[in-house]
């Protein structure tokens, strides 16, 4: 299990007790072993897929300690301790953390600034313990939004007619690099109460093969005896590759579903339809967008 960054703050600072000067590459990489952690904890990614958890997590617990004056970069992506760290660990802490950190005048006016990139103590509760780590906090909020608007999507989708939702569907498939363009891309072969539609859409822009399309507003969960009636409508068509869409869910037995032909199926179901949407910004619109920037060394090398 990887650590929170509050966690780390204590073995970041034990690991340059000696007073030398440390790469952060080299502290991160002393800890992973000394933490014993596995190969998938030391590449497992944020969110965002960009960067390392665990580097994310030791680099805030650096942060911390330089913000409180228990250690100091005396060059360039090197840390070494400070007099103030070296009295801190002779009063042999079991723990360090925001809440401990609060002591140093420094800290406090880290974390009371307010400016960006400064820790949020109000999502700190009284026991001075937050597991996340500013992005962390990021992401996990943006992940919350996106949650929430894939679900207005889908209860939109569940209201709308059922001609509009068949534009959707084409139109997404579209914007996913199928069937060339809108005009071009699929045409509805069936038109029924039950608010579904059979479709066929090019697979690529040059039309070398093509996918049938269905697609259900349900409610309820989409079962196995749907999947072989699509099956068997591919059959009919002479078509070996389909997506079935729906605005709810299949059953397990419709995921585990495998024709026993050369027929190739992929499902789509609600939250993943409203997931692609957002993705490829369809029936949504641009808010608000932020940037999260460092400093670039480079720029303020001398030499």
């Amino acid at each position: 299990m990887i650590p929170d960054y509050q966690s780390l703050m204590l073995p970041v600072l034990k690991f340059v007790s000696d007073g030398r000067e440390y790469r952060m590459t080299d502290i991160i990489h002393g800890l992973a072993n000394f933490l014993k952690l596995t190969e998938e904890e030391r590449v497992e990614l944020l969110l965002s897929g960009h960067t390392p958890l665990f580097n994310n997590r030791a680099h805030w617990a650096k942060t911390c300690l330089k913000k409180s004056g228990l250690i100091d970069s005396p060059r360039r992506a090197t840390i070494t301790i400070t007099d103030r760290g070296r009295k801190i660990l002779k009063e042999n802490p079991k723990e360090i953390n925001v809440k401990f950190l609060k002591r140093f005048p420094e800290f406090l006016e880290f974390v009371s600034s307010k400016k960006e990139g400064a820790i949020d103590t109000d999502a700190i509760g009284n026991d001075g313990v937050k597991m996340q780590t500013p992005e962390e906090l990021l992401e996990s909020g943006y992940q919350s939004i996106r949650k929430s608007l894939e679900q207005e999507l889908l209860i939109k989708l569940k209201s709308i007619h059922p001609a509009f939702f068949e534009r959707i569907v084409v139109e997404l498939l579209v914007k996913m690099g199928y069937g060339g363009s809108i005009a071009e891309a699929g045409k509805a072969t069936k038109y029924t109460a039950d608010e579904g539609i059979d479709g066929i859409i090019k697979e690529d822009k040059l039309g070398l093969d093509v996918i049938y399309v269905q697609a259900k507003r349900w409610e309820g969960f989409v079962g196995r005896p749907e999947l072989h009636k699509f099956v068997g409508a591919l059959a009919g068509q002479g078509a070996k590759k389909g997506i079935f869409i729906t605005t709810s869910n299949f059953t397990k037995d419709a995921i585990d579903y495998t024709p026993k032909n050369e027929t190739k199926i992929v499902l789509i179901d609600g939250n993943k339809l409203a997931s692609y949407m957002i993705d490829y910004n369809l029936g949504v619109s641009l808010q608000n967008t932020y940037e999260i920037k460092k400093i670039d060394f480079d720029y303020f090398d001398e030499e």
